[in-house]
Parts: C-alpha cells; structure tokens; sequence
C-alpha cells in the first residue's frame, strides 16, 4: 500500500470513538474489530491475573490487557488482547504513553470476526516485527497455539488443549504453569 492511501496512526487518532470497538493498522491497512462477548472476556482476564500474580512475585516484566496501542510504525498500530513486555525490553517500549515496538509476548483471543486474520495476517506481521511468542487462543475448541522465534520465523506451533489437560509453558516466565484448565475456566 502507497503512502498516499494508507492510512496512519494520525488518522486513526482522529476516527470518532465507538463504544468498545478496536481499531488497528497493518501495512496502513485499517481493521475494526468488534466488541469482546464474555467468553473472550473471561479467558483475556484470567489468564491476566495468572501472568500477573506470577509477575508479582518475580517483578521480571509487564502484563497488559486491551486497550494498549502498540505503536510499531505510523502504518502499524495493533491492540492486542494481552502482551507482556520484559523488563530487558521495556526502557526501549515503556517510554512514553503506548507500547513503541514489538512486546516479547502477545496473545489473541480469536472469534469467529477475527479468527483468520489471526492466524494469517497478525501471525506474519508478529514474525515480522520480531516478537518472540504470539499465543492465538481459540474458546471455540479450547486449544491454545503457542508460536515461538525459532531464528527470523516462529518455529512450528506447539498445540495445547483443555481436553488433553495441557499446561503452558515458556521461557518467557520460568517455573510458571499456565494450566488450560484455568485459563479456559469460566
């Protein structure tokens, strides 16, 4: 997309608010995304407290929920539904009122609405700007995608599921086990 009709995070700024709509750029390419139902909510806010309460009791980063702009370009602004940004990263992102730059992680509670760009779009752009674990959440079939740098790509996804009693687990937050069972509890 020519700068001339992309779209830029100036312009964004300038869009009226709608109650609880998301608006983001990738590529100058504008995306709404629409209201959050319960489900969505309740997985975004659980698995915020378990990140949160790990990172109380070993302050070695950040957990934010929507609604943060992360600023990667003036034609790349995302909100995604959780991230975590470590302390290593956070003087160069932390610095202003928005994230300015890749967080270490980024987490996205798909939908029906959302579901494809997802694990196509958002999934490359990720890659891309060198974020070093993107999680795609799926309430549907309970199944959590963990995509991790493997060098310049995420390597192959690992799979975890509800049904199986998988735990999460990352570099990211060492000694920590994100049980599906309670992030997918309702």
């Amino acid at each position: 997309m020519s700068d001339m009709t992309a779209l830029t995070w100036d312009d964004l700024r300038l869009l009226p608010e709608e109650n609880g709509k998301r608006h983001e750029l990738i590529d100058g390419e504008h995306y709404v995304t629409a209201t959050p139902n319960l489900g969505h909510q309740r997985i975004v806010g659980n698995l915020y407290f378990l990140i949160r309460s790990y990172l109380q009791a070993r302050p070695i980063g950040e957990v934010f929920g929507v609604p943060v702009d992360v600023i990667i370009s003036k034609f790349d602004v995302v909100e995604p539904d959780l991230q975590y940004i470590s302390n290593a990263r956070a003087p160069e992102l932390l610095s202003g009122n928005w994230v300015t730059g890749a967080p270490d992680l980024i987490v996205e509670i798909a939908s029906k609405s959302t579901r494809k760009r997802d694990n196509t779009i958002k999934y490359k752009f990720y890659e891309r700007i060198n974020v070093l674990e993107y999680w795609t959440i799926d309430p549907e079939t309970e199944v959590v995608r963990v995509h991790r740098k493997a060098g310049k790509r995420f390597g192959p996804a690992v799979e975890l599921s509800l049904d199986r009693g998988d735990v999460l687990t990352t570099p990211l937050f060492p000694d920590l086990q994100l049980r599906l069972a309670d992030i997918f509890k309702q």
